[in-house]
């Protein structure tokens, strides 16, 4: 099992890397599961999954971070354009 690589990750939609954080979730938590009660599995599957899941979420915020960024510009922009700049 091999990790995707970030450029991979990035070329994924948002509702794609929703699927895959769910996914992921699911999966270290069995992952979890099986080690708390025993059962065989392979240790390192839980390090790809926790990094897995860490891309996925970074690659979701920055998306969102960046989504919110330019509503605000579009904001303060429209607020100029109307001069609504008095107090409120």
């Amino acid at each position: 099992m091999s990790l995707p690589q970030f450029n991979d990750i990035k070329e994924l939609s948002n509702t794609e890397i929703s699927d895959a954080i769910l996914k992921t979730e699911k999966e270290l938590f069995n992952l979890k599961f099986k080690k708390a009660t025993r059962q065989p599995f392979k240790s390192h599957e839980i390090k790809f999954a926790k990094r897995q899941l860490a891309q996925l979420k970074t690659i979701l915020t920055m998306r969102l971070d960046a989504l919110e960024q330019s509503d605000n510009n579009g904001v303060a922009n429209l607020i100029q354009k109307q001069n609504l700049t008095g107090s409120f």
